[in-house]
């Protein structure tokens, strides 16, 4: 919106011809988000609690999580408001990536709010079988968006190697479902304590703000021998949104936590970020610095499957946090410690962006 309304101006004054660097808009796309999340953070806290919407914790998890029964929860919807409103601000509105990953966002934030409201106020949210299937629908409506009307590409980029990229054709429409569904419900997974999601959301974020720059750059793609895909560096005010919505949701949500994320946050920024990732052509990018998100999905297939087979259990508990907590890890250590490892993880995917 600033772009239209201030760019136009730059034949008269030479200072707004800044708006029209990327970089600049991502910068100023993160502080704007980062301080909408600040003003913005005490009010909701205080409206949740005026309207009873407090965490309800389940029966399966640590005991010594029983004390954070009522901490307001839904709080991702102030990430949604800083990101959705930045990115409306910052971004040039023509670009249809854009709106594709607004409408994924806002798609999934709306399913995780009706899970969260449910399972506040009825104690019970969403079937898993019906939630999967809503979260399979919005995932092939942005497929469709992606093949109908931007010709995209079938093409798998795989890390490490330049020359080898098979053509999935209409299979590219079942790897898109599967890495929406499966991000979104792997960050899901992972929002099991104070600041232990939004972190690794954040580098992951960052990590694709940088891909989606370098990619939708000609020069550096093909410097890079990445798939270029015209447009999609927009996408990195997008990213740069998360991470400064983010940062300022952590300041409340970091250990002990002042409120909770809620589905309507873990959904909508896992399936945020796999948008990104596939628009920009790095799907298998986001498995490698996203490895917390699957190192905590896997371990809760892995110990569903292994108990229903054998009766035994390969996890104290499953997700993978909470067996750390059962082995006597306190919480800021696992917390900490999974930042680090996504850190580490985001220094390898990029890594990969030269090393073919």
């Amino acid at each position: 919106m600033i772009y239209h309304l201030l760019y136009p101006l730059h034949t008269t004054y030479s200072a707004f011809n800044v708006l029209k660097y990327i970089s600049f808009r991502s910068i100023s796309a993160t502080l704007t988000a980062l301080l909408i999340t600040f003003i913005l953070g005490p009010w909701l806290i205080r409206k949740l609690k005026e309207l009873q919407l407090g965490q309800r914790v389940r029966e399966e998890v640590p005991e010594r999580h029983r004390a954070k029964e009522g901490t307001p929860t839904m709080g991702g919807s102030l990430i949604i408001i800083a990101v959705v409103g930045s990115t409306m601000l910052w971004s040039i509105l023509t670009n249809p990536y854009v709106w594709l990953v607004l409408f994924v966002t806002l798609a999934y934030s709306f399913l995780g709010f009706v899970d969260d409201y449910r399972k506040v106020k009825k104690g019970k949210g969403i079937a898993g079988k019906t939630k999967l299937f809503y979260q399979t629908i919005i995932a092939l409506a942005g497929a469709a968006v992606l093949f109908i009307f931007l010709d995209f590409n079938t093409h798998l980029t795989l890390p490490f190697v330049k020359n080898i990229r098979p053509d999935l054709g209409l299979f590219y429409i079942l790897l898109i479902v599967f890495i929406l569904v499966g991000t979104s419900n792997a960050v899901n997974l992972t929002d099991g304590l104070d600041g232990l999601a939004i972190g690794p959301v954040m580098i992951s974020a960052g990590t694709l703000a940088l891909v989606t720059y370098l990619a939708g750059n000609s020069q550096f793609a093909h410097y890079l021998q990445i798939p270029y895909t015209s447009g999609c560096g927009e996408l990195s005010i997008f990213c740069g949104t998360i991470v400064g919505a983010g940062l300022g949701f952590l300041w409340f949500n970091t250990y002990p936590a002042q409120i909770f994320m809620g589905d309507i946050g873990s959904l909508s920024l896992g399936g945020a970020l796999a948008t990104v990732a596939v628009i920009a052509k790095h799907e298998v990018l986001l498995a490698i610095v996203g490895g917390i998100f699957v190192i905590e999905a896997l371990s809760v297939i892995i110990q569903v499957a292994v108990y229903q087979t054998k009766k035994k259990r390969v996890f104290k508990m499953a997700p993978i946090h909470h067996h750390f907590e059962l082995k006597g890890w306190v919480e800021p250590k696992i917390i900490v410690r999974f930042w680090i490892v996504t850190i580490i993880l985001s220094l390898l995917a990029i890594s990969t962006l030269k090393l073919r």
